[in-house]
């Protein structure tokens, strides 16, 4: 990997991790429903005229019903259940709970397409619940409300996240990347647009949360999915997806900062577990690589 694409990667992984804070911020005025359909509509909007430039020519139509179940797995649903969860834990809180995503698609690749795993990769993803495992206990309760309905939220989008990985692989593949992300951002403002409609604020929206939600959509999604597929296409996915070990890092930075969030000994130890875990699902620690000395 270059200079370039790793500066690419890194703001990447900082752009990636402000999301959570602009959704801790948004969220209390808008609600889960109305901030999540202002995002993909805005990043939908942004990703559209780019699409008609370029790659106009590369919509298949009759994928559309894939199209749709992408928009739901891997946009509306996710993103709706990490914005109610937001309410009620940190950002930084919510990103750790989200780095889970690469244990799930291991998972959901084996029982579905069979794609089965090796011992060490079974081994990160037991490493990488128990790094999960040790958030819950950082919470110090386990009831049907707040925080404990945060986490039944973060992780039911990690595996929705995991579904469309494996769905995208099984029926899309060879799609360009940027129709995936465009027509998926489409299809999920659409259908989301009756919920939107029930749950739209009555209260005033002040400015600065319109900022943040312009933000979320236009920067943290359009943008953010422009330099992604992008990286892959350079430097291939294995690389690419280690931006999730620094997404935590940076939304745990910008929560402190900006937000004063306190960041716990649960939160750095469950982070550094999660991720040691993913490293050996993806297999970025491998006991092949392991080379004795001498």
């Amino acid at each position: 990997m270059t200079a370039k694409d790793s500066l690419i990667l890194t703001f990447l992984a900082a752009i990636w991790g402000a999301s959570f804070l602009f959704m801790r911020v948004a969220v209390p005025e808008f609600g889960p429903i109305a901030m999540i359909q202002l995002r993909i509509g805005i990043a939908a909007l942004c990703l559209l005229p780019f699409l008609l430039w370029r790659y106009r020519n590369k919509i298949d139509w009759s994928r559309l019903p894939h199209y749709i179940v992408l928009g739901i797995t891997n946009s509306a649903l996710p993103f709706t259940l990490l914005g109610f969860a937001t309410v009620h834990v940190s950002a930084g809180y919510t990103s750790l709970l989200n780095s889970s995503v690469p244990l799930w698609s291991a998972i959901v690749g084996a029982l579905w397409l069979g794609d089965w795993l090796t011992r060490w990769q079974l081994g990160g993803i037991m490493l990488g619940f128990l790094g999960v495992f040790i958030l819950v206990l950082g919470k110090g309760e386990l009831s049907f409300s707040g925080p404990t309905m945060a986490i039944i939220a973060c992780t039911l989008a990690t595996m929705s996240y995991g579904v469309s990985a494996n769905y995208t692989k099984r029926y899309l593949s060879g799609t360009q990347p940027i129709v995936l992300a465009t027509m998926s951002q489409a299809t999920a403002a659409i259908l989301m647009l009756p919920l939107t409609w029930l749950y739209w604020p009555s209260q005033t929206i002040s400015s600065t949360a319109w900022v943040f939600v312009t933000a979320l959509g236009a920067v943290c999604t359009a943008f953010a999915y422009i330099l992604f597929y992008g990286l892959i296409s350079r430097v291939g996915p294995t690389k690419t997806v280690s931006v999730t070990f620094l997404v935590p890092v940076f939304a745990m930075l910008w929560g402190h900062v900006y937000l004063a969030e306190q960041i716990t000994a649960y939160m750095l130890v469950g982070c550094l577990v999660i991720l040691i875990g993913t490293a050996f699902t993806i297999g970025l620690i491998a006991p092949a690589r392991i080379r004795p000395a001498g």
